[in-house]
């Protein structure tokens, strides 16, 4: 069971991302577009009811500028995302680059919270609309209904087993169904179209109707721009098509991944863009606004009633199939894109396992979240819609910060006004958004703070690893090691560097350990540059000061970095080193904060258990002595 259930864990530690073709599982661009494309498309199902029932007989100027905003706005910003950030980190990894150390760290998992609301919100929430799609079908048997809550867990633990199986069967399932369910779309948009042009008096009505409500042009496009906040959850979509990155398979290594992930973003947008303009016109023209309100047959399933009036029972019976079948798997996106996000953050900050890495023990973990969810929530469409829409804002709002940055450091100043001027327009949909449904932020910032707790237990709980991804030693160091009988190591904290220091340390622990003058001392000294960083790559290097011999490096932390030289040491050598301490003075519950904050403290224990945890046999250990 441990070997199935972490199979896939990378071979080689990551860096701020995978090794490139670290994930053999990858397909073509198309394919991946589909997984993505579960939750873009799968928003047809109820866009054009939620843009009537935001802006009436507005809705489909309404779109259009959603359109405008999604083509002009949001793709040419992930479009650049894609390029800076090949593998999968999306705007995140961008805006971790603008705070250093420990500052840089909250700031991710802040944002890692945002994503953890839009992604898993979508599996609980497509999972639910599903279900209350099927309930109220007529054919749906009558023994579930009132039982919302415990099929919307069903159809989430259903996702969870095809993850559970792989990425390829989940990608198979999407490319089939987001196939079916658009093909069903083309059908009914192009009939209903193909009606309105037949009937222009039900066109002229439309615009009588809009014509008496807002007579003035500027009037129509306020109102547009009022309600647009109301219909950004038709961007979702961008931020999964980027995680997704590693699943690509495209010729030309990292330049070809990002070439075909800027065309699965376009195809994308752009179908999607075609299929929103039609459909609004369409059921604006066609369907009646009662139809619309809470209760009526055109809440939340437009085109379906449509497809229903125009197509007959049977296709529309088909068609409701499709659409609660693609609402299921809507998750799929959500859950693609969480399992290629959290492994290239926690684990390397040190903030989660190391089996979070693999793919199947996150499956769990992200169901059991959407379980509790879905529970907390009794599977309310309505209810998640606040931190969905937060979710998804806060995204697109970051990427459009990053990538504005990232312009203006170019120097490149018609991109950066550019840019700058959509992420004003993502800022206020934004403050909008969170001002008319704050219960979204309230949500996401449970997320945020069950996140960073989580990290700071985890980051404490794994102190004592050796947090070591590679260790190397220059000629002069090898030499040092190569000439002494017997390696004895002082762990020196540097300070002045003088004389006087070296001679004042070497004296000490001779005296304390009862070493005799003829005994050669090696220093070891290790400096902390960015106490934040969970792992490091250990560079040991030597030099004579002043008469003494003397190893340096830099690491995250004091004690690991001593541990694993010692270990490097007894490994190269043959001989066990030894490396001699004092105690340090004051509290040790304030000495293990500095050590978890600042990579130092009360270091002598810390080696020790360090060394203890990998070395389990005293007698192949090497010696720490303290006085």
């Amino acid at each position: 069971m441990r070997s199935w259930l972490l199979d896939g864990v990378p071979r080689e530690t990551p860096g701020p991302h995978l090794p490139d073709g670290e994930d053999h599982r990858q397909h073509p661009w198309w394919m991946v577009m589909c997984l993505t494309g579960v939750d873009y498309f799968s928003t047809l199902g109820y866009q054009p009811g939620i843009a009537f029932l935001a802006a009436g007989v507005v809705s489909p100027v309404a779109t259009l500028l959603l359109v405008a905003l999604t083509l002009f706005g949001a793709l040419p910003i992930y479009r650049r995302v894609a390029g800076e950030s090949p593998y999968g980190q999306g705007s995140i990894a961008m805006l971790e680059k603008l705070l250093p150390r420990w500052g840089g760290k909250l700031f991710v998992l802040v944002l890692l919270g945002f994503v953890a609301t839009d992604f898993v919100i979508t599996i609980t929430l497509s999972a639910a609309d599903a279900t209350a799609h099927a309930l109220e079908n007529p054919y749906a048997p009558a023994a579930l209904h009132g039982e919302r809550v415990t099929v919307t867990l069903v159809l989430i633990a259903a996702l969870g087993a095809v993850f559970l199986a792989g990425f390829s069967e989940a990608i198979k399932i999407a490319v089939a169904l987001v196939a079916t369910y658009l093909a069903l779309n083309l059908v009914v948009v192009v009939v209903a179209v193909q009606r309105v042009l037949t009937h222009t008096d039900l066109v002229i009505h439309w615009r009588h109707l809009l014509s008496a409500a807002h007579p003035e042009p500027l009037a129509v496009a306020g109102v547009a721009l009022l309600v647009f906040p109301k219909l950004a959850l038709g961007l979702s979509g961008f931020e999964t098509g980027v995680a997704v990155m590693p699943l690509v398979r495209a010729p030309g290594g990292i330049a070809g991944r990002v070439r075909a992930t800027r065309r699965l973003l376009t195809v994308a947008a752009l179908i999607m863009s075609v299929f929103l303009i039609a459909s609004s016109f369409a059921t604006t023209v066609l369907i009646p606004a009662r139809a619309f309100e809470p209760g009526g047959e055109a809440n939340g399933r437009a085109l379906a009633y449509l497809a229903h009036q125009y197509l007959g029972g049977a296709f529309g019976t088909v068609y409701d199939a499709a659409t609660i079948a693609i609402l299921w798997f809507a998750g799929a996106s959500a859950m693609a894109g969480l399992l290629n996000i959290v492994p290239r953050y926690l684990p390397r900050y040190g903030m989660a396992p190391e089996w979070t890495r693999a793919p199947r023990p996150l499956v769990l973990v992200f169901v059991t979240v959407a379980f509790f969810i879905t529970v907390w929530f009794r599977a309310d469409v309505d209810a998640q819609g606040g931190a969905y829409a937060t979710g998804v804002l806060v995204l697109i709002l970051s990427a459009a910060v990053a990538v504005t940055i990232s312009a203006w450091r170019r120097r490149g100043r018609a991109a950066t006004i550019a840019f700058a001027a959509v992420t004003l327009v993502f800022a206020y949909t934004t403050v909008d958004n969170v001002i008319e449904r704050p219960d979204g932020v309230r949500i996401a910032s449970m997320f945020i703070i069950a996140i960073i707790l989580f990290s700071l237990v985890s980051r404490a709980t794994r102190s004592t690893e050796l947090r070591v991804t590679d260790i190397t030693f220059d000629a002069v160091a090898r030499r040092f090691l190569a000439e002494a009988e017997v390696v004895r190591i002082i762990a020196n904290e540097p300070d002045a560097r003088d004389r006087a220091e070296y001679d004042a340390k070497d004296r000490e622990q001779r005296d304390y350990h009862h070493l005799p003058d003829s005994e050669p001392l090696i220093f070891l000294e290790v400096t902390v540059p960015d106490a934040s960083e969970f792992a490091s790559e250990l560079r040991v290097t030597g030099e004579e000061r002043h008469g003494y011999r003397i190893l340096r490096t830099e690491s995250a932390t004091v004690a690991n970095a001593i541990a694993a030289v010692l270990l490097e040491v007894r490994d190269t050598t043959g001989r066990r080193p030894h490396v001699y301490f004092n105690w340090a003075e004051g509290n040790p519950v304030a000495a293990m904060l500095r050590y978890l904050v600042l990579g130092e403290g009360d270091i002598p224990p810390l080696t020790h258990e360090i060394l203890r945890r990998r070395v389990p046999d005293p007698r192949e250990r090497p010696q720490v002595h303290v006085a």
